[in-house]
């Protein structure tokens, strides 16, 4: 028998309306930490809409000999100062928003704070996103890695690839007004931060009518 109560996820960076919708569901949330880190998925990037169209914002990671390393142990390269380039790139996007101005500032210790672990900054961004739509959810963290779980497990299927290929099924979440909506049809299942800087306190709402086919 599968526990919905619980549910397992791989980290991720400003994650996805879908990842905050499938948390809403669930009493405790699993983080997983002893999986080998994969490139181009959420666990480094997220997704924003830009003047430009849907826009993707990368965490730049540490590369080393070794062809695996486990998520837990993955370091942010701060070489380039991506930090000030993902925080420009939100302030392009969505300075116009009605929600920008209000929440823009608890997020900002994230684009000057280094952090050295991929894993310890996402997972302080999830408390914050946490704190800022009042989610009350327990977090926890694996102990060592399981191929699978008797219970929901996103781990690989909340993916940009995967989210595209749901996209040409009708995947969608319940539609709102983005800042660019007399330029681009409605784009569905961006990072949280689009759905927070429109709508404001609706977003939890939101989050839970959000439906994939």
């Amino acid at each position: 028998m599968t526990d919905k109560r619980k549910a397992i996820f791989s980290t991720a960076y400003f994650p996805p309306i879908n990842y905050i919708s499938e948390i809403l569901k669930c009493e405790t949330i699993i983080i997983e930490r002893f999986e080998n880190y994969s490139k181009q998925s959420y666990r480094n990037r997220c997704e924003i809409l830009s003047p430009n169209g849907k826009l993707a914002l990368s965490v730049p990671i540490v590369k080393t000999v070794k062809p695996k390393q486990l998520i837990k142990d993955v370091k942010i390269d701060y070489k380039n100062n991506w930090q000030a380039l993902h925080l420009k790139s939100l302030k392009t996007a969505y300075l116009s928003s009605p929600f920008f101005e209000f929440y823009i500032d608890a997020f900002l210790s994230f684009f000057e704070k280094k952090y050295t672990f991929l894993f310890d900054y996402n997972i302080e961004i999830l408390q914050k996103l946490f704190s800022e739509l009042e989610i009350n959810k327990k977090i926890i963290f694996t102990e060592e890695y399981y191929t699978e779980y008797f219970l929901p497990d996103f781990r690989n299927s909340i993916h940009p690839k995967k989210q595209l290929q749901q996209s040409e099924n009708k995947t969608y979440s319940k539609k709102y007004t983005q800042v660019f909506f007399n330029k681009f049809d409605f784009i569905s299942d961006l990072s949280i931060l689009d759905l927070l800087f429109n709508e404001g306190p609706n977003a939890v709402e939101i989050c839970n009518n959000f439906i994939s086919d």
